[in-house]
């Protein structure tokens, strides 16, 4: 329950709009005499002159006028409502484009004075508050246009984006954890039996950490929470549970609390749970810290043993055991570092270093992350271990001047046996969190619980394969408060092998153990940095864009199919002479890419010959991997453009190549890496057919949704917290639920814990290149094959990039996640029964309708 909620705070200085504002009627109460001539006049006069306004694209004039039209008016309100949203919307625009935030949030309070019930505005005010970084607001937003309408799509995605947010999926899975709840409260309970009469709950999140000290008989309950939502959202709890007078909540850091302001007196007992898989990443350091001076009694000592157990002070948890290994595991390879010398035909030779923004490199960069988290029971593939566990921190968290020193401990060098041969790709990291003396919850990937473990990935250029008998390095540090792993060498035969580039440091002629080997490991660590500065051109690119680059059959099916529509059309150019016959000059053909991020496929047009390719690869650190790729593998630098160089912004990328020229292909990016539809992909679809030339193509033409009924325990699990026993009998889901998302992201269908009861079943078609072909819905009989409860119903796409050549994101090599739409209600069906989904595609969402004889239940 992380009482830190970046999502909640602006990345830029704006002051936030008064949400909680009521409308003023200061100006509009005044009765006016019926048939006043003057006003008649004025609104007459206004209205025109918004009306021209808006011919002469004067949006900011012409907003000021339909204001005062309004306001003197509002029975023009019904009439001048397409021209009100359209006025404000691109005046909003206008104001964006050049940095005047505060006055396009004016613009949108003043607007919603006048119609507060419009929906569409309501909805679009709250896509620009997300967008800031104001989240929690937004959400707000939404939520009221969804009540006005609750059929309005874009509101209805919009919640759910921001929904994921503000309530992280986490939430539920800990709350289901019934496990857990129950060893936190058995702590929680004895303590305050034992004496512990006060209590803080930092990071309260839902609040039932605090409600099971009141429970235990805690005299006086404080819990604070940094995210509004879920500040919001425990207040409602506590109500609910009978508890409202009894915990006083406050909505902010712990960090800036004090006695007496916020608390009247320092407290026994903190509970909290400000933990994630890396145990320090949530700042549960700075916190104990600051809790120790200036929220909680005293520790317990050696001088007052024997004294009263509410005059000193204690946390649950009391401390953790930090539990780590070496592991081989090709699906962590694959989003991490390059693993393929070849993409499609381009050697990638010349590239340079290619890696994931996640490294406990020395001098990491900004956007570096130390660790990323994976549940390893689910990686598809599996992993192997080359290392038994070993310890690799302690830490107590009733012992401030232990917390103090945690970042400036020495650096812990520790040497492990390899256990088992493989190639090193991570450091897999656990915990174990020790609630008391008796009683402790692990994270551990063997174990039935809530959490996933910290994964630290190796950036080896070249890949390096452990050997039983070897010892492998592993620094340990606490740099900023962060736990930080990484294997810096190998000591095989006398030799330590440095990792990042698998060299080798002799200490002299004839190798035999070194009898000093911790001054050679530091001798050689000195040698590596000293290698490491040397130039080396790097790019980091996101573990998606990894895993990407890594898709050999993705890349060489675009290869296939872009050889085969430029081979016909400059067959078609040259009335049907081959093409190998004609020089460049001949006349050039253009493509577009424009996927998102990182993407080879402009190269790999541009490799054809006679292809002129623009890529929307914005960054210049990118950008200059695909001039070096281009250069190394003999490309002109005139065949490679990069076209958001020359549009004036994002939106308007799809136009033509030139005045004249039209594109012989674009290349679309219509699928999310977490396994949904990219949002506006048809209005994408639909003005890119207008920049055909004739006889070119969109890749992909066609998009083929594929599905199948499952029985999931697990997704429902992620999904809503399941009634009352999981959370100790308190009433908690009603209130946690209305967050939750109904199509569940980010899923790896293979590692799935269900059972399948139907066989794959095809459910909608969006065909790219022929808008005839498409409708809104589709009704898809499916038939169970085996007995049980439909709870889900997981789907992925076959992507047709022509009528031969396809790619599926279900595939083992896929940088595709795979998604679920998820029942709100089991249904229970037998094998032989026939279920009816009614298939909608509304904006990006899907949208299910599940019928079996008279019953049927909705999926949105």
């Amino acid at each position: 329950m992380s009482q830190i909620s970046r999502a909640s705070t602006p990345s830029r200085g704006y002051k936030m709009p008064n949400t909680n504002a009521r409308p003023k009627h200061s100006r509009r109460t005044r009765r006016r005499r019926r048939g006043d001539p003057a006003r008649d006049e004025l609104v007459s006069s206004s209205l025109q002159s918004a009306q021209q306004c808006l011919l002469n694209q004067d949006y900011g004039t012409a907003f000021v006028h339909y204001l005062l039209v309004l306001n003197l008016a509002p029975e023009f309100k019904d009439i001048a409502q397409e021209s009100f949203r359209f006025t404000l919307f691109k005046w909003a625009e206008e104001l964006d484009s050049v940095g005047r935030i505060q006055e396009l949030f004016d613009c949108y309070e003043q607007a919603l004075e006048i119609v507060p019930a419009d929906e569409v505005i309501l909805n679009s005010m709250g896509e620009h508050l997300f967008r800031m970084g104001f989240r929690d607001e937004a959400a707000g937003y939404f939520h009221k246009a969804l009540k006005l309408r609750p059929e309005f799509p874009e509101a209805r995605e919009n919640f759910y984006r921001v929904a994921n947010w503000l309530v992280e999926r986490w939430h539920f899975l800990m709350l289901n954890d019934h496990g857990r709840n129950q060893k936190y409260q058995q702590a929680i309970q004895k303590a305050v039996q034992s004496g512990c009469s006060t209590v803080l709950d930092i990071g309260t999140g839902t609040g039932i950490l605090g409600m099971c000290a009141k429970q235990a008989g805690a005299a006086e309950v404080y819990a604070c929470e940094l995210s509004k939502t879920m500040y919001e959202l425990a207040c409602e709890v506590v109500t609910s549970n009978g508890m409202d007078g009894d915990i006083k909540i406050l909505h902010k850091k712990s960090l800036e609390m004090e006695v007496p302001a916020d608390i009247p007196e320092r407290v026994s007992l903190v509970v909290t749970e400000t933990v994630d898989a890396g145990l320090f990443g949530e700042g549960i350091i700075e916190s104990l810290i600051h809790a120790w001076h200036h929220l909680l009694l005293p520790p317990k000592s050696n001088e007052n043993t024997f004294g009263e157990q509410s005059a000193t002070g204690r946390v649950i948890p009391a401390g953790a055991t930090v539990f780590a290994m070496a592991v081989e595991c090709p699906e962590i390879r694959r989003h991490h570092r390059l693993c393929v010398t070849e993409v499609g035909g381009l050697s990638m030779a010349a590239c340079g270093e290619i890696h994931s923004p996640v490294s406990c490199s020395s001098e990491p960069e900004e956007s570096m992350e130390p660790y990323t988290t994976e549940r390893l029971s689910r990686l598809p593939g599996g992993y192997t271990t080359l290392t038994e566990p070993f310890t690799a921190l302690n830490i107590d968290f009733n012992n401030v001047q232990e917390l103090e020193g945690l970042s400036s401990r020495e650096v812990q060098r520790i040497q492990l046996p390899v256990t088992q041969g493989g190639e090193l790709d991570a450091l897999a990291v656990w915990f174990q969190l020790h609630l008391d003396e008796e009683s402790s919850l692990s994270t551990g990937p063997q174990e039935d619980t809530c959490w996933e473990q910290a994964i630290y990935p190796v950036h080896s250029t070249k890949c390096f394969v452990l050997k039983p008998g070897d010892e492998l390095i592993v620094e340990v540090s606490c740099r900023d408060a962060y736990l930080r792993l990484s294997g810096v060498a190998v000591l095989r035969g006398g030799r330590y092998i440095h990792l990042d580039n698998s060299s080798s440091w002799q200490p002299s002629e004839n190798p035999v153990p070194n009898p000093n080997p911790e001054a050679e490991l530091c001798s050689a660590l000195a040698c590596l940095q000293t290698n490491q500065k040397q130039g080396k051109d790097s790019c980091l690119l996101e573990c998606s864009e990894m895993a990407l680059l890594n898709n050999a059959d993705y890349h060489q099916s675009f290869r296939s199919a872009l050889d085969k529509l430029i081979s016909r059309l400059k067959m078609r150019q040259h009335g049907g002479v081959g093409a190998a016959s004609f020089p460049l000059a001949s006349g050039l053909l253009y493509v577009l890419d424009v996927s998102e991020g990182f993407s080879l496929l402009s190269l790999l047009a541009a490799s054809q010959g006679g292809v002129k390719a623009f890529s929307s690869v914005e960054k210049s650190k990118q950008q200059d991997v695909l001039k070096r790729l281009a250069h190394s593998n003999g490309i002109s630098e005139q065949l490679l453009e990069f076209w958001l160089n020359r549009v004036e912004d994002e939106q308007g990328m799809l136009q033509r190549p030139s005045g004249e020229k039209l594109w012989s292909a674009i290349i679309l990016d219509c699928v999310e890496t977490c396994g949904l539809i990219r949002q506006k992909l048809m209005e994408k679809a639909s003005l890119a057919r207008c920049l055909l030339e004739e006889g070119g193509h969109i890749f992909p033409e066609r998009i083929v949704v594929h599905g199948m009924l499952v029985e999931s325990d697990t997704l429902l699990r992620e999904s809503a917290v399941q009634g009352l026993e999981p959370t100790l009998g308190f009433n908690i889901a009603p209130f946690i639920n209305q967050f939750t998302v109904p199509v569940h992201v980010f899923l790896d269908f293979s590692t799935l814990e269900c059972r399948h009861l139907s066989e794959t079943a095809e459910l909608f078609v969006l065909n790219l290149m022929d808008a005839n072909s498409n409708y809104t819905n589709r009704e898809v009989k499916v038939k169970v094959t085996s007995a049980g409860r439909i709870t889900a119903v997981p789907f992925w796409y076959h992507i047709y990039l022509d009528q031969e050549i396809s790619v599926s994101s279900l595939g083992q090599n896929s940088h595709w996640k795979q998604a679920a739409v998820v029942l709100p209600e089991p249904l229970q069906v037998q094998a032989g029964d026939w279920v009816c989904l009614n298939v909608k595609l509304q904006k990006s969402t899907i949208s299910v309708i599940a019928h079996l004889e008279n019953t049927s239940v909705a999926m949105d």
